[in-house]
């Protein structure tokens, strides 16, 4: 901490703290002050604080440096628990009662970091070090690792639930103004009185910018200031204006789509937070978007630059003019344009004394010398400041003469003088903010003229104002603002504004020095990444050329920063070394999110429950009062199985299993996806998009299908029933319910909207219950006594409508376990009453509630594949046996008829599938063990799929895909296991029960 006090005793006349308002913060465990409409960053600078963080690489003390978002050093870990934010910028938080902050970097402490053990080894620490180094011996890699990941990064990440709430929200407007300052305010009423619907958006607190930058103009012929709260208690007043502060446009996507963070809360203590939304998330959808989001200094590369004690020009304006705070005693102000003369300008009004303006310029114009020669201040032009002196702050400066070579070059000259100075300002030009452009795929120029990337401003339906275009005076800025509400009001063909004309807009005259000519220190450009001059030609040197390719070799512009401050000085140093313009070597790309953004608020209220839809059949609330374990398949919650008391899972399913083979059982089946198709061309629809034919297909019957793909690829499968001549009803697995509905309504709309065929998902519509088993004849009449249950009446694969104690249903005579089955459908309200009757029925037969995992020990029983279980990306039916399923009969191809004639389709060696038995009949092999042919192969012939314990057979079951494995029957492979076992298994059919089908046919 510094001695020095440093915050003004009287307050001036424009801050934003209340004095009368003291609020008591903790800053590494030691107790501070501070008052109400204080950052933390202000309120630190304050406390004498000036080392806040240890740097990402050599764990160099670092100090703040802006005022604003583009703070690359004061990374901050705020509160513990559930509150715990790691890595938000000092400068964004606003100070509240009981604020509990600590670095975010510094092991084991900020005063003692461990990474200045390797100081004596930097000169090896390149940028790519990590890249070479560590490859050898490979035994110690994963202590390498270990080490790595230790250094890196800077907080440590929140281990415990977020305490806090979070919500999206949607919004849509005719025009969104983004960016609160003199320029977007102007924008925004001249929008409003045109008629049309308006969003303003600004991050900070308070509209208005970096007025301070400006605080002695005027606009409209009063204070600027004052003109701000003027516009902005008439916007506060229009019906067709909504305002957003404290709310960051963190991405701009195509067709004007806008993310933007409002902070709700932030700002309040945590004991007034509980409850309550503290972030939420907008999405912004407007007709035309006016950017006017300013721009951020640059500071200057020179050695030791990133000394404590180094700042912006501009932050030491805001600070000074909103926080009555200047964080040094001794002052120096280095320039390279005009708005460095601002700052001198301010402090003389407020009787600061500075040492000396160092400006690179030797032309400067007689205003500017006359601010240097009215506030008492030595200026020395032609000059740069070349290095910093100082170890946990600034200390001194070194100035040396320079000179320009033409180019973004520069030459040193005459005698180097020392300045004592604990604070030096720095104004290195201004870099327009055009992240949000470059979203959507815009390319930045360089302009000589304002020595910056300019936005090319040709987005579609965006339209530009204020310092994005290189505007510095608000009057200027004001005018530009209106002139793009004019470009947007007439483009909506709405009234708008006579137009008006920026005349001889101020110039800030700003050179092209990026960086002290000396490339022997340590001349930092990415303050957050530690990213030097020299590293920057070291990357040129080992040819990476593109600044995209330099950016990732030297991680220029990487994490939070995304090259706000550092990324111009990076161009211009590689324009500097590989002799090429600006403009050719161009910017990198910057993408979302410019600033960071909370996985809370991506979330927003979709956790927990939220998280994902939890969709309940009509009979879940009987299945949970009678027991049942689940499985979430998709979004449904599903009866696992129905353990009884003290009965273990393995028990539970030989029970269920043998009660739905010797006698009978009943599950919930409802959430099978179901698709109504229906119009005058429903046949010929089905023909198309399913592999066999549905031409002659009479009502009253069912036919098993699968559906592919374009390249023949099994993607669902189900049965479908024919309800009348233009009427059908799929059915889908539960997992793939909704792809299929979107498959299907693609193909209809886009590549054969001539169709009439009408598609409606009406999975929620039905209630399903399987009956299954040698009485479940029994159980159905019992409870159906309209529908004739004998096998001549109503044979496998039909259905017949009927009515369950006066309820209309629709049975299904169907089965995935080969036994006799089948499923009744009614509409899904009646559910829950049809399957207590089916139940209570049943039980005089012995009924039996049974899940999914009996299931699928039932349908592995037989062979049975399960889509996306026992297939994957890569199987045709013709690998799972399904030959019969391709019709011959069509008159056309059907979707991915062709692509299975292709001849590596029909390879013999393409996996098939298969059915397995291991030699010991009761070791279950692991699902996804690999297939070899000798214990000690490493080559791989397949995959096991499903793998069970059969108990009517006593023995363990497997199916697996198997290279060229229909003509491997009895061949003894082996599976292996993940902890070097090998389980020797015999090659067979798929069908392991009942392999002539006649249960299902009784």
């Amino acid at each position: 901490m510094s001695n020095a006090t440093v915050r003004f005793s009287q307050p001036g006349g424009h801050e934003v703290i209340d004095r009368d308002s003291r609020i008591n913060f903790t800053w590494d465990g030691v107790a501070m002050s501070g008052f109400q409409g204080d950052t933390l960053a202000s309120a630190l600078l304050a406390n004498g604080v000036r080392v806040v963080g240890r740097s990402f690489k050599y764990g160099r003390p670092r100090g703040i440096v802006s005022v604003g978002v583009e703070e690359p050093n004061a990374l901050i870990a705020l509160e513990t628990g559930g509150y715990f934010t790691p890595n938000i910028k000092a400068t964004e938080i606003e100070l509240y009662e009981g604020l509990n902050a600590r670095p975010a970097t510094g092991k084991p402490s900020i005063s003692s970091d461990y990474k200045t053990l390797f100081k004596p080894f930097h000169k090896f620490m390149p940028a790519g070090f990590y890249y070479k180094t560590f490859q050898q011996p490979k035994r110690l890699w994963p202590h390498y690792e270990e080490l790595l990941r230790k250094m890196a990064g800077f907080s440590v990440s929140p281990v415990e639930p977020d305490a806090e709430t979070y919500e999206h929200n949607n919004l849509h407007c005719d025009v969104a103004v983004i960016g609160g300052g003199v320029a977007g305010l102007a924008a925004a009423l001249a929008v409003a009185e045109g008629g049309a619907g308006v969003v303003l958006i600004e991050e900070r607190p308070a509209l208005g910018g970096s007025w301070f930058t400006n605080a002695g103009a005027e606009v409209d012929a009063e204070p600027v200031k004052v003109w701000i709260e003027r516009i902005e208690q008439r916007l506060q007043s229009m019906p067709n204006v909504q305002i957003l502060t404290r709310t960051c446009a963190y991405a701009l996507h195509d067709y004007n789509l806008i993310q933007a963070l409002e902070r709700v809360q932030d700002h309040l203590p945590l004991s007034l937070r509980r409850g309550s939304v503290r972030q939420r998330l907008h999405k912004i959808r407007p007709a035309r978007v006016i950017l006017a989001t300013g721009a951020h200094e640059r500071l200057i590369a020179f050695d030791n630059n990133d000394l404590p004690g180094i700042m912006q020009a501009s932050a030491v304006q805001g600070y000074v003019q909103q926080h009555g705070v200047l964080p040094g005693e001794k002052i120096a102000i280095f320039t390279n344009n005009d708005s460095g003369y601002a700052l001198l300008r301010d402090l003389h009004a407020l009787g600061r004394r500075v040492e000396a303006i160092v400006d690179v310029r030797a032309q400067i114009s007689g205003a500017m010398r006359s601010i240097a020669h009215l506030s008492n201040t030595r200026l020395i032009s032609s000059a740069a400041v070349v290095a910093a002196v100082g170890s946990d702050q600034l200390k001194a400066v070194i100035v040396q003469g320079v000179s320009h070579n033409g180019d973004c070059s520069w030459r040193e000259q005459g005698e180097r003088i020392t300045l004592a100075a604990d604070l030096l300002a720095v104004s290195g030009g201004w870099s327009p903010v055009v992240h949000l452009d470059c979203h959507t795929g815009a390319k930045p120029f360089w302009s000589d003229e304002h020595c910056a990337f300019m936005p090319a401003a040709q987005g579609k339906y965006r339209h530009y104002a204020g310092s994005l275009l290189g505007f510095s005076a608000a009057r200027d800025c004001q005018l530009s603002g209106r002139l793009a509400a004019r470009e947007a009001l007439l483009s909506l063909e709405l009234r708008a504004a006579d137009a008006v004309l920026i005349d001889a807009p101020t110039s800030l005259k700003c050179a092209p020095f990026f960086r002290a000519p000396d490339w022997k220190g340590k001349q930092f450009v990415d303050l957050q990444n530690d990213v030097m001059a020299k590293d920057i030609a070291l990357a040129i040197r080992e040819n990476f050329r593109s600044i995209e390719h330099i950016k990732r070799y030297t991680a220029l512009g990487f994490g939070t920063d995304q090259g706000k401050t550092g990324n111009v000085i990076g161009v211009a140093i590689a324009s500097e070394v590989m002799q090429k313009p600006m403009t050719a070597v161009g910017t990198t790309t910057y993408r979302p999110a410019y600033t960071p953004v909370t996985f809370g608020a991506m979330a927003g209220e979709f956790v927990g429950e939220l998280f994902e839809p939890e969709r309940h059949t009509p009979m879940h609330f009987w299945h949970l009062h009678h027991g049942a374990e689940w499985e979430n398949v998709g979004q449904w919650k599903r009866p696992w199985y129905f353990p009884r008391k003290g009965e273990s899972m393995p028990d539970a399913l030989k029970r269920e299993c043998l009660a739905v083979r010797r006698k009978v059982g009943m599950m919930d089946a409802s959430t099978l996806g179901k698709i109504d198709v229906q119009g005058p061309d429903a046949r010929e629809f089905l023909n198309r998009v399913l592999p066999n034919d549905w031409t002659a297909i009479k009502p009253g019957n069912c036919r098993y299908t699968v559906m592919l793909d374009d390249n023949g690829i099994v993607k669902d499968d189900g049965v479908t029933a024919c309800l009348g001549d233009q009427h059908f009803l799929m059915t889908t697995t539960t997992g793939g319910a909704a792809n299929m509905f979107v498959t299907l309504e693609a193909w209809l709309q886009t590549e054969w909207p001539d169709l009439k065929v009408f598609l409606t998902s009406v999975t929620d519509h039905w209630s399903t219950t399987a009956v299954v088993g040698e009485y479940s004849r029994q159980v159905l009449r019992s409870v159906c006594s309209d529908i004739d249950f004998d096998h001549e009446a109503f044979p496998f694969m039909q259905w017949r409508q009927g009515t369950i104690h006066g309820v209309p249903a629709m049975i299904m005579r169907i089965s995935f376990s080969g036994e006799l089955a089948y499923e009744v459908n009614v509409q899904a309200n009646y559910g829950h009453a049809v399957w207590d009757l089916i139940h209570k029925a049943g039980q005089q037969w012995g009924m039996t509630l049974y899940g999914t995992e009996s299931l699928h020990v039932l349908r592995a029983e037989k062979g049975f594949a399960i889509v996306g279980q026992d297939s994957d990306g890569a199987v045709s039916p013709v690998d799972l046996g399904m030959q019969w399923l391709l019709s011959k009969k069509k008159p056309h191809n059907f979707l991915g008829k062709r692509a299975l004639a292709r001849p590596y389709m029909n390879g013999t060696n393409r996996k098939q599938y298969v059915g397995l038995l291991t030699l010991d009949p009761q070791e279950v092999l692991p699902e996804g063990a690999q297939l070899i042919a000798e214990p000690s192969s490493k080559q791989t012939q397949g995959y096991v799929t499903s793998s069970y314990y059969s108990p009517i057979l006593d023995h363990s079951i497997a199916l697996a895909m198997l290279e060229g494995g229909r003509e491997r029957e009895g061949e003894v492979l082996y599976a292996a296991h993940h902890s070097g076992k090998r389980i020797a298994v015999r090659v067979c059919g798929t069908v392991f029960y009942d392999k002539e089908g006649a249960r299902q046919n009784v």
